[in-house]
């Protein structure tokens, strides 16, 4: 093999300055540090912020007389096919006893002992999607819990079509009034849309038991002897008025109740220690100041748990704070033009919904398949899907479920419009941005300096109908 020696002599003896010697020299063009959990943080942008001085923020509401509208959650798993499990199928699969008193039989009922042997009398159930599970007109014999799974309530139209009224999903319950009219019938069918398992307590069970149980017959005795204060369809103390009247009938007197122990929020906060060398901020500060760039990573840090508390927080996240009655479920899977018509018509001047990316990329395929195209509004310069001109902004904070399910949320912001707010205390001591705070924690005997961060946060529903959910939202791809 034949060596080119021109090509060898130059490679050894180079007849110019190298590049890696030269870089001995020069100072280097450099970025600042980044990181990839950055994102666009679009709540925390336009959610409307509330100063809160006091570190607590109260919500005066009028009285309402809503009981009941929980869901009902359970422990175990069940499997098999067909209407009945049978023997094994299911058979750890049982409704948490405390969870009972979510109906409104049971509200406030004390005696776990009972809850318990009820819940034990509950009969796990399977059907498959498109299986009837009651039809109307037939006696109405049982209360059932969906454990898992989407049913659908079926009725006529008014110009005799099939028509369906509403849907139900996991925590939900129908039924409950079979368990004390003897002669009740089913005035809607319920249809299971999707695979479904359900927890089934017939009427003889729940007799037993109350025979059985004089604390349980005092409960529903005190029920039926409740009487029902007028109100108005929202559930809130009526205010009398009279009007269409002539001549000069005594008017009613009236006053507006408010709710004797209104909810209070506290301030949340998001916290750590920054620790920085001296001998690293004295000797390499320059051509950026590292105590600062420190700092700028972990702010970052900490609005993103923000952002994530927002939403997730089991006391305020938005997630678990709208009312039972404004979460929706999705009439196929998918996120459906229809679907979102439905969840923007639950409530007055909706200001945005709160999505997942992938979320938002569903919703786009469905409006392709229909030959839809979503408009676009402008937003702090940015360009974002809209559907009846309300913006979908996204947001990476909001789950996906194994099932490879998703939530959008649909919200109205602000005080004046009783929406949404989001709670802070700004202008305290050591304040670094709104909101945060970045305090000075000394020196400690290694010369390490310390840098405590803080942020504050909260955010607050003021009335139930300022945020609503439309739940179990399907973000898969279909299948080529």
């Amino acid at each position: 093999m034949m060596v080119d020696a021109t090509r060898s002599r130059t490679e050894d003896h180079p007849h110019s300055l190298g590049t890696r010697a030269a870089r001995k020299l020069t100072t280097t063009t450099k970025s600042r540090p980044m990181m990839q959990e950055v994102s666009s943080r679009w709540l925390l942008r336009m959610l409307p912020w509330v100063q809160v001085p006091a570190g607590a923020y109260r919500v005066n509401r009028r009285l309402r007389y809503v009981v009941g509208d929980g869901r009902v959650t359970f422990t175990g798993t069940g499997t098999g096919t067909g209407t009945e499990v049978g023997a094994g199928a299911g058979a750890d699969l049982q409704v948490i006893p405390q969870e009972l008193r979510e109906l409104p039989l049971l509200r406030d009922f004390p005696d776990d002992a009972v809850l318990a042997a009820l819940a034990q009398r509950f009969v796990p159930r399977q059907y498959a999607a498109g299986e009837p599970i009651v039809e109307p007109g037939h006696p109405a014999d049982q209360l059932f819990l969906i454990v898992h799974g989407k049913v659908n309530r079926i009725g006529t139209g008014p110009y005799g079509d099939r028509s369906v009224l509403g849907r139900l999903a996991d925590g939900d319950y129908f039924g409950e009034h079979a368990l004390v009219e003897p002669d009740g019938q089913w005035e809607h069918g319920i249809q299971a849309a999707t695979a479904t398992t359900l927890l089934a307590l017939p009427r003889e069970a729940f007799g037993e038991l109350v025979a059985a149980s004089p604390a349980l017959s005092e409960q529903l005795a005190r029920v039926r002897a409740r009487p029902q204060p007028p109100q108005t369809k929202h559930g809130e103390a009526a205010i009398a008025l009279a009007s269409g009247h002539t001549g000069e009938p005594d008017l009613p007197g009236t006053f507006v109740d408010y709710e004797v122990a209104p909810r209070e929020y506290q301030l949340s906060v998001a916290q750590t220690m920054v620790r920085v060398h001296s001998r690293v901020a004295d000797l390499y500060n320059g051509p950026m100041d590292q105590t600062e760039q420190q700092l700028r990573l972990t702010i970052e840090a900490v609005r993103e748990r923000e952002e994530h508390e927002l939403v997730n927080n089991r006391e305020f996240g938005l997630l678990h704070n709208a009312a039972h009655a404004q979460r929706i479920q999705t009439r196929g899977g998918p996120p459906t033009p229809d679907d979102l018509d439905e969840l923007l018509a639950m409530r007055r001047r909706t200001r945005m919904l709160l999505a997942h990316p992938m979320a938002i990329a569903a919703f786009g395929r469905e409006c392709t398949g229909r030959g839809i195209y979503p408009g676009t509004v402008e937003v702090e310069g940015r360009r974002l899907t809209a559907w009846r001109g309300v913006p979908i902004v996204p947001c990476d904070k909001i789950p996906i479920e194994r099932g490879r399910t998703s939530t959008i949320l649909a919200m109205r912001t602000g005080e004046d419009d009783q929406g949404v707010v989001g709670l802070y205390q700004t202008g305290g001591a050591d304040e670094y941005q709104p909101g945060l705070r970045v305090r000075f924690a000394g020196v400690d005997e290694r010369a390490v300096c310390s840098y405590l961060v803080s942020a504050y946060y909260s955010a607050a529903v003021l009335l139930p109908d300022a945020l609503g959910l439309l739940e179990k939202v399907e973000i898969s791809r279909p299948a080529a």
